[in-house]
């Protein structure tokens, strides 16, 4: 397996992160059939909405409830992407409808999509071609904090300062992973 990309750390609030026990992981998806199996224990409500996932640094997409905390289904640890994801039976068949990486805990670039789609690839799951909601996700320089950018419109909600054009969430150098396994 080829996992390459930016090792994301939790960056949200530290009170989450406390809180986080073995056992409150996502569930691993390695294949279809681990899908299958997962969406058989969720109510139709459940299947309805966008679950919580993260891609592991092995690469391996790990899903929880929706209003599960991302370093919990992380397990506590890094990862190269988080977000929503929504599935649809199409044709006898799960498929990703939609996808984002909407994850204020782990802040990930939109550059992250590539670790997203081969951990879909491997277990079998059809998506779309990139994210479907992209989140842009800045740290201000001057105040510090985060901050989803909308519309092109890189200015700090909280200060009103200039918020950068590439991503800088983590103020510590993130590792970047390009290994085979």
């Amino acid at each position: 397996m080829n996992v390459q990309g930016r090792r994301y750390r939790y960056v949200g609030p530290a009170d989450l992160a406390a809180v986080v026990q073995p056992g409150m992981e996502g569930r691993r998806i390695h294949a279809v059939a681990d899908f299958v199996g997962w969406a058989a224990e969720r109510t139709a409500e459940e299947l309805a909405e966008p679950f919580t996932f993260v891609i592991d640094t092995d690469g391996v997409l790990r899903l929880a409830p929706r209003r599960s905390e991302h370093v919990a289904c992380a397990d506590g640890g890094r990862v190269l992407s988080a977000g929503e994801m929504t599935f649809k039976k199409e044709i006898g068949r799960w498929t990703v409808s939609e996808v984002s990486n909407q994850s204020t805990g782990y802040c990930p670039d939109v550059s992250s999509w590539p670790a997203v789609a081969e951990a879909l690839d491997r277990a079998g799951l059809d998506h779309p071609s990139g994210f479907t909601h992209e989140v842009v996700f800045r740290r201000c320089p001057h105040c510090q904090e985060h901050n989803i950018v909308r519309e092109s419109d890189f200015v700090c909600v909280f200060c009103d300062g200039d918020l950068p054009t590439a991503w800088n969430v983590d103020p510590e150098p993130l590792p970047q992973v390009g290994h085979t396994a």
